[in-house]
């Protein structure tokens, strides 16, 4: 096993750089084309992802109701990013955010995320204890009846 070598001069590449300027033209000219082709999906994903973006600032370590609300807010998205992706025009995502029913079911989806966080819980809570309490009258209805059949069998002085 060789020992480790410290850096010196000739060793320390930081800081370095091989790119030309032609290449940055290149790379920042593609980032541009990139940004401006990606613009209206953004867009989109900007103003519906509010609701999830809002989920993650105000609860940071609740990361099953930022699932849930982000999953569902996603399901409202996927519809508008539809109209996008088969209109492939630049104005479609300001047609999107001018037409108030794709902003419901963006918003929408998020919103019953949101709700089914909140009440589902609740809801399994209280069937469960419903369907505990039911169990619990059958089993005491039967002991009963049980203490009923037996009392009659058994001699007098066991009871």
């Amino acid at each position: 096993m060789k020992a480790p070598q410290p850096l010196n001069s000739k060793n320390n590449k930081v800081g370095t750089s091989k790119i030309n300027s032609f290449q940055k033209f290149l790379i920042s000219l593609g980032l541009m084309i990139v940004a401006f082709t990606v613009l209206p999906v953004v867009v989109v994903l900007f103003i519906g992802f509010l609701p999830t973006l809002t989920a993650v600032v105000t609860d940071t370590k609740n990361i099953n109701k930022i699932t849930t609300i982000g999953c569902l807010n996603m399901s409202g998205l996927i519809v508008c990013l539809h109209h996008i992706f088969i209109q492939l025009a630049s104005g479609a995502p300001f047609a999107i955010r001018n037409n108030i029913t794709n902003i419901i079911i963006m918003l929408g989806a998020a919103a019953i995320g949101a709700m089914l966080y909140y009440v589902l819980p609740d809801l399994f809570a209280f069937i469960f204890k419903n369907s505990a309490q039911h169990r619990l009258k059958t089993i005491n209805h039967r002991l009963n009846k049980y203490a009923e059949n037996w009392s009659n069998i058994l001699p007098e002085e066991h009871q």
